[in-house]
């Protein structure tokens, strides 16, 4: 029904991504408004992977692409700053849901999905 961002973390012949959930919008947000005119907050144009995706511009035509250079950049931030990073129960999945293998910026309300915290 929707796109999703995944990023590929590993070399060919390896598996290994990243789904991206979310975003905190920083910069381009009247043009996001406009693929999004419904998201009334800030906060909704781009929680959930479907809204990242219409948010940002992305369809299948970028799939494959290197995130590296192009027209969809992955960077390092350019103020980096310490993290408060949470591991939350995974959404959507039955098995193995309960693995450490969703993470998000505690107290962000950018986040999308459920918060509770996967027991210590």
């Amino acid at each position: 029904m929707y796109e999703c961002l995944n990023l590929v973390t590993e070399p060919a012949g390896t598996p290994g991504c990243v789904l991206i959930r979310a975003l905190q919008p920083v910069a381009g947000i009247e043009l996001m408004r406009e693929r999004r005119p419904a998201a009334g907050k800030l906060e909704d144009l781009a929680r959930g992977p479907g809204r990242l995706t219409m948010a940002m511009g992305i369809t299948r035509g970028l799939y494959g692409v290197d995130v590296t250079r192009g027209s969809l950049v992955v960077r390092e931030s350019a103020e980096p700053r310490a993290l408060d990073i949470e591991v939350t129960p995974r959404l959507g999945i039955r098995i193995c849901a309960d693995r450490p293998l969703r993470f998000i910026l505690r107290g962000n309300r950018f986040v999308s999905g459920p918060r509770r915290l996967v027991p210590a």
